[in-house]
């Protein structure tokens, strides 16, 4: 894979709304075929775009098949966002909370507040609401010009 290989994907990505779903499915598929050395990402890739597309369920094996090839660095962490989300949206609630509580624990980067937010809705899904508003005000607290020690305390007494 090469730095060609990522502006050409970006490329195909931009695309997306601007053209049928199965075309832009269909250029993925196209482009990730010419990994010849990464199948983890070749499945992360068409997962996204199956689930960008409003294909979960066909998403949601591609992302479990890319982490098991070793998927790494922040792919794996996106890999591990989405497929919780997809999760989500195909009931499988318990699982998705269980692998976003994970991410929360073990791992830090400038996906923390995705991380809070979908673990927000998969916790307002399983009618966790307080501990979802709670994730939600302290991910929204950090970017506001004020009051944010004010909410980021309601938070935590929620």
């Amino acid at each position: 894979m090469d730095e060609n290989w990522e502006t050409q994907l970006q490329s195909i990505w931009l695309k997306l709304g601007t053209i049928h779903h199965e075309e832009f499915i269909h250029q993925i598929r196209s482009h990730v075929e010419l990994l010849t050395d990464s199948l983890a990402i070749a499945d992360f890739e068409k997962a996204c775009a199956f689930d960008s597309t409003g294909y979960e369920k066909e998403a949601e094996p591609l992302y479990r098949s890319a982490l098991d090839h070793g998927l790494t660095g922040l792919r794996r962490r996106r890999a591990r966002i989405q497929l919780a989300s997809t999760l989500r949206n195909n009931g499988k609630i318990e699982e998705s909370i269980d692998i976003l509580r994970e991410e929360k624990a073990n791992y830090s980067d400038e996906l923390n507040d995705a991380v809070d937010s979908f673990l927000a809705l998969s916790l307002s899904s399983a009618g966790e609401y307080k501990e979802a508003l709670s994730l939600t005000l302290k991910a929204i607290s950090k970017h506001l010009p004020r009051y944010n020690n004010s909410l980021s305390r309601y938070a935590e007494n929620l």
